[in-house]
């Protein structure tokens, strides 16, 4: 353990020797802050934070579970039974419509399932459907005193009005063609009674749309005969009149040998005309003289041969060139046989033009003479198809008619005999019975979803009142939001007020509340060696304890924070520098006629406004003296001067001073003092307040040497969990003696 520091004497008359030298004030730094923006934003809250709040907030949420469920449960227990009969209809698809005609034979795929049974679902809700039911069941008579009938409908209702039954329910289960149709009533009976009755007549109301329809089908049809008959009749005394004109019955078997030549003729034409387009391009490729078009030519096999012997004869003459001279024979000879295969080829060439031209004016004559063949014999077909087509006209006139006819005669016999078949696709599966247990209410359903619904919303709001509280709570919150030190925490104590007791009694006073204010003397020790012992070679001679707003015990700290360093035997001087409001001389039972007002008047020297406390012997007061507004804007220079003489006599001098919002001598304050420690009432100072004081903090460079959190409570966070232990530890441990 490092050697306790001796305490300094004061520089009086009565002292003897030099004082030791105080090294001069150290400029620290000042941190940087940032208020709780996107710093905050991006840091998260662990999971333990929530289990804590949780937890705190258990005895609440637990109350509100269980009247909400409570609650539940009486009211359902209240309401009135409600029992359910469900009947069910079958739709079977492969069931025909008809006993006769197209729809009698099966289909299973001529329509949409789902839009099928949706429709039929809404059929059932409809007017047509409920009114005989609840015409039949006096569904719109007031309920009886034994609940026999539903009061469904207002009894002033018009009697041509919609029927809606907010009771009845149709759902279809699903991959089924099944209906289910419940009613909901008091009265068992009632129910199961009501949605038979439904299903009866929703099959009723099928039918008769069916009979209906098949009914006008009939009677449009009947309409239609008559003129349909006279048409049959004029198209076949037409078609009659027609062959006898022709004389013939079918005109088409004398056109049969036309049309064989015809098409015939046609097809040699076709490839005449794509001959003569062939021949009539080689033509036009070799008309102009041209070598090499000639031997492309059907005709240029030989022509090709030729030109080969003459590259040959070509390729020797050089050969010789280069070895004989113009007069050598052999020169004579190779030059001789060159020219003969030029003229050969040349020959050759003329000859393969006109034997193309000779074929392609051949083939321009057959075409020719085709063409007329085909025009000839296309006039012939002509003539005589105009009967054919005409009589085509007529006959399918005629049969089309008495087809139609026909099918409308055989139609209106179907109808009739469908009109009285009652078979239907719907049919009712299961009839509803009178249920047994009630369907509503469902006491243990409903108790457990209010516990269920209640428990979210009390966990949420005990969540978001967390996330809604816009005070300092917890020294996570100052450091991660506004990158500034936490000193310490010091916990609240209900048990004792007013004046600052001396060592004499404080044994008492911890006996009394239990241990209380042995943990708030603990935490301003911890408050005092953060403050000074955080760098042991450079620790501040002055200190300026102020806080946001008023009431957030400053004052408080301020004077325990003096006696806890005066304990260490190390000379104190503790300056009370509010002048609006000053409260050291209270906390010490001190007077205050004269003080730092005093002397900022220039009345007296500040040693002697200074007063000595018998409880502390190291600790000195200087108090504020009385209030005056004059000596509060002229208390910077003044303040100033008293720290530098202080240094020479005190290891630590202490400046408790107004509130920084809205006063301006604590900025003139922070500017001379070593350093500044900020006090904020946990649950109450709000982080904006906090944020704006250390700004301007900041920006006066004042060395800010960190935030301590006052009248800290275990339950404001799950990091002070400790607090309920110093008590107990007191009690439990602390034995007072004559020498404590």
């Amino acid at each position: 353990m490092s050697e306790r520091k001796e305490p300094l004497a004061l520089s009086s008359p009565e002292s003897s020797g030099q004082v030791p030298a105080i090294p001069e004030r150290i400029t620290v730094q000042p941190p940087t802050y940032t208020y709780m923006g996107q710093d905050a934003e991006e840091s998260t809250l662990p999971l333990s934070h929530y289990l804590w709040i949780l937890k705190m907030r258990r005895w609440e949420i637990l109350a509100f579970v269980l009247t909400s469920v409570i609650a539940t449960v009486v009211v359902s227990s209240r309401l009135t039974p409600i029992y359910e009969s469900t009947a069910t209809i079958d739709i079977d698809r492969e069931i025909p419509a008809n006993i006769v005609g197209q729809n009698s034979e099966m289909q299973t795929d001529n329509y949409d399932a789902d839009q099928f049974l949706a429709t039929q679902i809404k059929l059932i809700q409809s007017d047509s459907v409920l009114r005989p039911v609840v015409q039949s069941l006096k569904l719109g008579e007031p309920a009886k005193a034994d609940g026999a009938r539903d009061s469904q409908l207002p009894t002033t209702r018009a009697q041509d009005a919609p029927i809606h039954l907010s009771n009845l329910k149709v759902t279809r289960p699903a991959n089924t063609y099944l209906l289910l149709i419940s009613y909901r009533s008091p009265n068992p009976q009632l129910a199961a009674e009501a949605a038979n009755q439904i299903a009866r007549s929703y099959k009723q109301h099928s039918y008769d749309i069916r009979l209906a329809a098949t009914q006008d089908e009939s009677t449009y049809m009947e309409k239609q005969l008559d003129a349909l008959k006279a048409k049959m009749e004029r198209s076949s005394l037409a078609l009659a009149q027609f062959e006898k004109d022709l004389k013939v019955i079918d005109p088409d078997q004398k056109t049969s040998i036309l049309t064989a030549r015809l098409v015939q003729l046609n097809t040699e034409l076709t490839n005449a005309q794509e001959d003569r387009i062939h021949k009539e391009a080689a033509f036009n490729a070799v008309k102009d003289g041209s070598l090499e078009a000639a031997q492309a030519s059907s005709q240029g096999e030989p022509l090709r041969k030729l030109t080969d012997s003459l590259g040959e004869a070509q390729q020797k003459f050089e050969s010789v060139k280069l070895q004989y001279g113009a007069a050598h024979p052999e020169y004579q000879k190779a030059a001789a046989a060159v020219a003969e295969l030029v003229r050969q080829r040349d020959d050759l060439k003329d000859d393969i033009v006109q034997r193309v031209d000779v074929e392609y004016q051949q083939a321009i004559e057959r075409e020719a003479e085709l063409s007329k063949a085909v025009e000839t014999s296309k006039d012939e077909s002509d003539k005589l198809n105009a009967s054919s087509f005409e009589y085509k006209a007529v006959k399918q006139e005629a049969d089309s008619d008495k087809a139609i006819y026909d099918e409308l005669w055989r139609k209106i016999q179907e109808a009739e005999i469908n009109s009285s078949f009652q078979n239907s696709s719907i049919r009712l599966a299961d009839s509803a019975r009178p249920a047994l247990k009630p369907t509503f209410p469902d006491i243990p359903l409903n108790a457990a979803l209010a516990l269920l619904i209640s428990s979210l919303l009390a966990v949420g709001a005990a969540v978001l009142a967390d996330v809604l509280d816009n005070t300092i709570r917890d020294p996570e919150q100052i450091q991660r939001g506004m990158r500034t030190d936490v000193l310490g925490s010091l916990p609240v104590v209900k048990a004792w007020r007013g004046r600052l007791m001396g060592p004499a009694r404080r044994k008492d006073e911890k006996l009394r509340t239990g241990g209380q204010s042995s943990s708030f003397d603990e935490a301003i020790r911890t408050l005092r060696d953060s403050i000074l012992l955080s760098d042991p070679n450079r620790r501040p001679h002055s200190l300026l304890v102020t806080s946001a707003v008023p009431r957030e015990g400053k004052t408080t700290v301020s004077t325990r924070l003096a006696t806890a360093h005066s304990l260490q035997m190390r000379k104190t001087l503790l300056i009370d520098a509010d002048l609006r409001r000053p409260g050291i001389h209270g906390r010490f039972g001190l007077k205050n006629e004269m003080g730092l007002s005093t002397v900022v008047q220039a009345k007296i020297d500040w040693r002697q406004a200074v007063q000595q406390m018998e409880d502390y012997p190291d600790l000195d007061v200087l108090p504020a003296g009385p209030a005056s507004r004059r000596a509060a804007d002229r208390v910077g220079a003044v303040l100033e001067k008293i720290l530098e003489e202080a240094k020479q006599g005190y290891d630590l001098v202490i400046v408790d001073s107004p509130p920084l919002l809205g006063f301006a001598e604590p900025l003139q304050m922070a500017a001379i003092v070593d350093g500044v420690v900020v006090i904020t009432l946990a649950g109450q100072t709000s982080r904006t307040a906090l944020a704006s004081v250390l700004s301007n903090l900041k920006r006066l460079k004042a060395n800010v040497i960190g935030v301590s959190l006052n009248e800290v409570r275990e339950d404001m966070s799950d990091r002070y969990y400790y607090y309920g232990y110093y008590g107990k530890y007191y009690s439990k441990y602390y034995k007072p003696t004559k020498e404590s």
